[in-house]
């Protein structure tokens, strides 16, 4: 029997525990981010998230765990992940360019007491940068939630 799969499983997981035990230095962060969604949602806010690709998909699974449930039966609350509607991105991308399907949505939707969530590897994925620009501008807190050194919208947020 070939050990290729399970030497393959064993470097994964040790892959994965690194990952974990690095996490742990960011606890206090997130646990200050937790406190800010907490924080907006009892001010009568709503939250706020985009992505692209895999980001996309957090974000979607984000707000879908906020209006549903997590771990116990409550009431759902205020999420919309801005990378569902179709039409919104294609006709802002088309009208405005890729890089403002997001920020375009901020406008129309943000408020001062929300709180936006830009989800994105590099840091510097433009229409999440821009859209981060715009939720500022309304006063709106912001999130950037992101790989490495955060790229651009760690200077942002």
């Amino acid at each position: 029997m070939s050990t290729k799969y399970v030497d393959y499983l064993k470097a994964e997981h040790a892959s994965h525990m690194a990952m974990f035990n690095a996490l742990e230095p960011l606890f206090p962060l997130i646990s200050t981010v937790g406190v800010a969604m907490q924080q907006c949602i009892k001010n009568g806010g709503k939250i706020l998230l985009m992505g692209n690709g895999g980001s996309a998909a957090d974000s979607q699974h984000i707000a879908a765990e906020i209006v549903g449930r997590f771990k116990k039966e409550r009431k759902g609350m205020p999420a919309i992940a801005l990378t569902t509607d179709t039409s919104i991105i294609t006709s802002v991308g088309n009208d405005y360019g890729y890089n403002y399907i997001f920020a375009r949505q901020i406008e129309a939707l943000c408020r001062p007491e929300d709180l936006v969530i830009g989800l994105t590897t590099s840091g510097n994925s433009a229409n999440v940068v821009s859209a981060i620009e715009a939720a500022n501008a309304i006063g709106a807190t912001t999130v950037g939630m992101t790989g490495g050194t955060g790229g651009k919208l760690s200077a942002l947020c």
